[in-house]
């Protein structure tokens, strides 16, 4: 496997964790994970799990800026896949 590939699918996994634990924490109205947390994990290489964990746990997806970053910070990370694969 190549470590790009890697490095991205552990990042998703871990935004997928969080934005599911920040959906948590704000039903029960405990402390919660700050929005630029929330961002900065899918702009890092975990694009693909923030967009699922906003869309499995319906959370964020009324804030335009978490669309507008996900999908751009996928757009880069498919990229760098593509070009690193080939």
């Amino acid at each position: 496997m190549r470590p790009l590939l890697i490095a991205f699918g552990v990042m998703s996994l871990v935004s997928l964790a969080v934005y599911g634990a920040d959906k948590a924490r704000a039903q029960s109205r405990r402390w919660r994970i700050p929005e630029s947390c929330l961002l900065l994990l899918g702009f890092l290489g975990g694009a693909a799990g923030a967009l699922f964990g906003m869309l499995i746990f319906r959370h964020k997806t009324r804030r335009w800026y978490f669309w507008a970053v996900n999908l751009a910070s996928l757009a880069w990370q498919l990229t760098a896949l593509y070009v690193s694969l080939s």
